[in-house]
């Protein structure tokens, strides 16, 4: 009686703090379906006298919002499947492995963790300006610009990543030894062995990845903002700033915008989702 009374506590626990997560979005859904006159009101209106559905024909009518969709998803998708393949060799390297320098390169890398990237943006921008041999420049990175403005530019800084090495290396640490063994006795080399034994076992950790990759380089504004400039280069969260100028924030355009933008998202996250947490239990990552 008591553990299904402390069952139910604790559901309800869930639902409260459940219902002020969720809060926000049906905010932004809310706002997105309003008049301008509804949200500048005095008086905090949550249900609009008037639901606008056309708020979402205008907001998509305005710019090119085919190319900024899919500038970003071309830059999303590059930048998971380059970063599962180097996070998950990399992290299989540090966790089953033995060779001289291992742990070092490890707490080498990361150390990536603790700067944050405010620190790196500008070190970053001027070495992708200086590439050799692109976008007009010579063999010693000068007369051009590089990578900047360009596809290589928004892609490049996020393809590795100490988490990923981390998360994969924790992964495959929890492994036994005999596994490893029994590979070479079959006459597997370390690159086969990680192909045909560890990959088909790690979609765990690979949706894991994805959710959280895909999360990060969709939702990036700052570093899209430095390196571009150009319209057609534009991303789907620089876009959003159109609805703002010099005098006003058209908010309901804004939310209607933005709750088109964060649905691939949402469907991403519903079909990872039992990927995703069995992969950060199994990874060792805590909360």
């Amino acid at each position: 009686m008591e553990n299904s009374k402390t069952r139910i506590g604790l559901s309800v626990i869930v639902l409260i703090f459940s219902l002020f997560m969720i809060f926000p979005f049906v905010l932004m859904v809310i706002t997105s379906l309003k008049t301008m006159g509804d949200i500048m009101s005095p008086q905090f209106i949550f249900f609009p006298k008037t639901w606008v559905w056309h708020n979402y024909v205008e907001a998509m009518s305005r710019g090119n919002w085919g190319r900024y969709f899919f500038n970003s998803l071309f830059v999303t998708v590059i930048t998971v499947v380059i970063s599962l393949v180097l996070n998950s060799i990399a992290g299989y390297s540090f966790g089953r492995l033995n060779f001289k320098g291992r742990d070092i390169l490890f707490v080498i890398s990361l150390i990536g963790l603790m700067i944050p990237p405010q620190v790196t943006m500008i070190p970053v921008f001027l070495i992708l300006k200086h590439v050799p041999f692109a976008g007009g420049n010579d063999m010693f990175g000068q007369g051009g610009l590089g990578w900047i403005n360009s596809y290589m530019g928004l892609i490049a800084p996020y393809v590795a990543g100490s988490f990923g090495v981390f998360l994969f290396r924790q992964f495959y640490l929890g492994f036994p030894k005999e596994l490893d063994d029994a590979a070479k006795i079959d006459g597997l080399t370390r690159f086969q062995t990680f192909m045909y034994i560890y990959v088909p076992v790690s979609k765990p950790i690979f949706a894991t990845l994805v959710a959280l990759k895909a999360t990060q380089a969709w939702n990036e504004y700052t570093w899209p903002l430095i390196v571009t400039n150009a319209d057609e280069m534009k991303t789907v969260q620089l876009a959003l700033t159109m609805f703002r100028d010099e005098t006003q924030v058209q908010w309901n355009l804004l939310m209607a915008a933005t709750t088109i933008i964060i649905l691939p998202l949402l469907i991403l996250f519903l079909f990872t989702q039992k990927y995703f947490v069995q992969g950060i239990v199994t990874s060792g990552i805590k909360g």
